[in-house]
């Protein structure tokens, strides 16, 4: 591992400012420091700094970089000369251990010889030479930092996403360490829970969870196009959130972008993000499953690399959306995490996440996991079901949490193995449960995405038939701003969606321009909110 990681008491001010002040501590404060020990990449801060802390006295104030050097030119001149002794590979997805077909991950490839998925395969030997609590205080250290490129929540556990790239080749935008909202009153009122949050991942640099996994694809592109590899762009299908990202982090890296997106089927703010991003965007007349069959076959014929969830590299960085929720947590592990689910590599990244913290000693279980899906887009759903039997794709009819409609998802292989290793259940949500749920949710205080409103779904159902417990601690996963679905909600509010009731619709109050009429309204509200007595 290459730099240098001087390690240090467990009392850094970045751990308490990153998790949320009534959380148990379950290790002490009194532990000695890790080893101080080599590792890859840059150094995160220098020895000196723990050598104060550990005598109480002031740490030696930092000098400032020189003017004409940015983060990437400091980390460089800091960067350890040591071997790196960490490294990952594509392997076919669950293969026996009796498998011997690997791939370089600087090689173009997106399914097995024999068709299957691919998934990054980590040295665990390796890593497992460091113990838990190592990664543990490797990571916190990092937290709330500038030091390129460990600022980003997702390059942060660099050595756990891409051990070998190096840091001149990331490109980042400091996506991650998203907000782990307390869910307040929104647990108390609607469902009789204290300790609910919501993992605000829509809280990000194009407002979606996908920017945690677009980094680490649009960084391995960056570099192989220097290792003069046949890249000469980078092509997804999309239904909104996935072409945001992607054309984002190419502009930042000066990486040609295609875009193909299903005509009419996306909001206006989705659309508008890879345009002006700079992206060629293609708008295909057909849905998200038939723009996933050309893009496959256009990247077959023209050097276009493919950023779909088919290419495993982006898992790896929304896989560390799960170990941020466990360090938030101060390194407990909440007893179930409820994840919306489209294409279905989400689910599975979270599984994976969380798996290897279990694997690497920095827990000791993992949570339960739910996938929510749309009434509207529900193979899983009906795969579940159905005690597993033979998986059928179905044709996705049109839902208002937009990025999930998907009914053939890639990774549906991934999602069923994370759901039967996890103990996990899935459930659905129609379209009025959903919208309801997200007006619900935003009368207290949040203003979250359609597919949130499933996820929500999936928590009171299950809140409602006692599977989830008032004392359980749940998680649900926010993958998208609700600032992109502005429309959904002007709709429901304007009671102008059909068929539905929109029992939570907030209209405004029109009222003549005189002072009586005003002071008659407010007079009127006033009297209905106040307390009863």
């Amino acid at each position: 591992m290459a730099y240098s990681c001087s390690l240090f008491h467990s009392s850094l001010a970045s751990k308490s400012n990153f998790r949320s002040l009534h959380h148990r501590s379950h290790r002490s404060s009194n532990r000695p420091a890790p080893t101080v020990i080599s590792c890859s990449s840059s150094s995160t801060f220098d020895s000196s700094s723990a050598t104060s802390s550990s005598n109480n006295s002031p740490s030696p104030q930092k000098n400032r970089r020189h003017a004409d050097e940015n983060i990437r030119d400091e980390a460089r001149r800091h960067r350890s000369t040591a071997k790196n002794t960490l490294s990952a590979k594509y392997v076919p997805f669950n293969a026996g251990p009796d498998s011997t077909e690997s791939y370089s991950l600087d090689e173009i490839v997106y399914r097995s010889r024999y068709g299957g998925l691919l998934d990054v395969q980590h040295d665990m030997e390796a890593l497992k030479k460091f113990d838990g609590a190592y990664w543990r205080e490797l990571f916190d250290s990092r937290v709330g930092k500038t030091t390129w490129p460990y600022g980003s929540g997702v390059w942060s556990k660099k050595e756990w996403v891409l051990p070998e790239i190096d840091p001149d080749d990331i490109v980042s935008a400091f996506e991650g360490n998203s907000n782990l909202f307390w869910a307040e009153r929104f647990g108390k009122q609607f469902l009789g829970m204290n300790d609910l949050w919501v993992k605000h991942c829509g809280i990000s640099h194009t407002g979606s969870f996908k920017d945690l996994g677009m980094t680490v694809l649009v960084s391995q592109v960056n570099r192989l196009r220097k290792l003069k590899r046949p890249v000469v762009g980078v092509g997804c299908a999309s239904t909104g959130d996935t072409s945001a990202a992607l054309s984002a982090y190419c502009a930042a890296a000066g990486i040609p972008s295609i875009v193909f997106l299903p005509a009419n089927k996306i909001s206006i703010a989705q659309l508008v993000q890879p345009i002006a991003n700079g992206a060629f965007v293609l708008s295909i007349d057909t849905d998200f499953d038939g723009c996933m069959k050309l893009i496959r076959e256009v990247t077959a014929e023209l050097p276009i690399y493919l950023a779909n969830s088919l290419n495993s590299l982006r898992l790896e960085g929304q896989k560390t959306a799960a170990i941020e929720i466990l360090q938030q947590f101060d390194w407990e592990v909440p007893d179930w995490v409820i994840v919306p689910g489209g294409n279905l590599g989400n689910i599975y990244a979270f599984y994976k996440g969380f798996k290897m913290c279990q694997e690497l000693g920095l827990v000791d279980k993992i949570p339960r996991l739910v996938c929510a899906q749309a009434a509207n887009a529900n193979p899983l759903y009906l795969h579940y079901k159905s005690g597993w039997s033979e998986f059928k794709a179905v044709k996705a009819n049109t839902t208002f949490a937009s990025a999930i409609q998907i009914g053939d998802p890639v990774s549906i292989d991934r999602a069923v193995y994370a759901l039967k290793n996890s103990n996990g259940i899935v459930e659905e949500a129609t379209e009025e449960e959903l919208m309801d749920a997200m007006a619900q949710a935003d009368s207290t205080g949040m203003f979250i995405c359609p597919h949130t409103g499933v996820a929500l779904t999936a928590l009171m159902k299950l809140r409602n038939s006692g599977i989830i417990g008032s004392g359980d601690r749940a998680v649900v996963v926010s993958t998208a701003h609700g600032l992109k679905f502005t429309q959904s909600k002007v709709d429901y509010h304007s009671k102008e969606i059909p068929d539905m009731a929109c029992r939570f619709a907030n209209p405004p109050m029109q009222v003549k321009a005189d002072f009586g009429s005003v002071m008659d309204v407010l007079m009127k509200y006033l009297g209905d909110k106040a307390p009863k007595h």
